[in-house]
């Protein structure tokens, strides 16, 4: 609970910041970098969370393994948030960050899964379709299940289509199991 609002109260201050700024695309894609960085490198993850750890071993860590790769402002947005003490942190900002972002620029995130990777035509296809239905900008998140078989799951928001084969087999269990023309004694 409180690191959502501390999340989200930092989150916020950068948004703000950036758009003054004039950075706002800049930080955008350097929270996506460091949110996908932390998914990938658990390391990275405990070591920001560690108490044991001075903040500035953490500061130079993060300033060596960012600089040259990030905006300024989002290194000196690191600088300022673990001469805070606030660190362990840092992931969660930088999430509440993204989806503040999203909602700043109108952009939407659809959820598609299929049991095999979409090609380009199909990829580009499905885009334009949830583009023109939602009337908004879309960001397109691919995901692989083979447990699907066939078909596919689109999810966006609260809503979910689901088109596999796997779906369509649970439902055609249900319907075997309540045969209404099995005599029951």
């Amino acid at each position: 609970m409180i690191e959502t609002k501390v999340a989200k109260r930092y989150a916020k201050s950068l948004i703000d910041l950036s758009r003054e700024t004039g950075h706002i695309d800049a930080v955008g894609a350097d929270m996506k970098l460091f949110v996908a960085v932390c998914e990938q490198n658990r390391d990275l993850t405990l070591l920001l969370s560690n108490p044991i750890i001075h903040a500035g071993k953490k500061l130079s860590i993060l300033t060596k393994v960012f600089e040259g790769k990030m905006n300024k402002l989002s290194i000196s947005f690191f600088d300022i948030i673990t001469r805070k003490g606030r660190e362990a942190y840092l992931e969660e900002i930088a999430k509440e960050f993204v989806n503040q972002y999203k909602r700043f620029k109108g952009i939407q995130t659809a959820v598609i899964t299929s049991a095999v990777g979409l090609d380009d035509a199909l990829r580009s296809k499905v885009y334009s379709i949830i583009k023109t239905n939602l009337d908004s900008e879309v960001e397109l998140i691919e995901k692989v299940d083979k447990n699907l078989i066939g078909g596919f799951v689109l999810r966006m928001e609260d809503k979910q289509y689901d088109a596999s084969i796997a779906s369509d087999l649970r439902k055609l269990t249900k319907e075997f199991a309540a045969n209404p023309y099995t005599r029951k004694n």
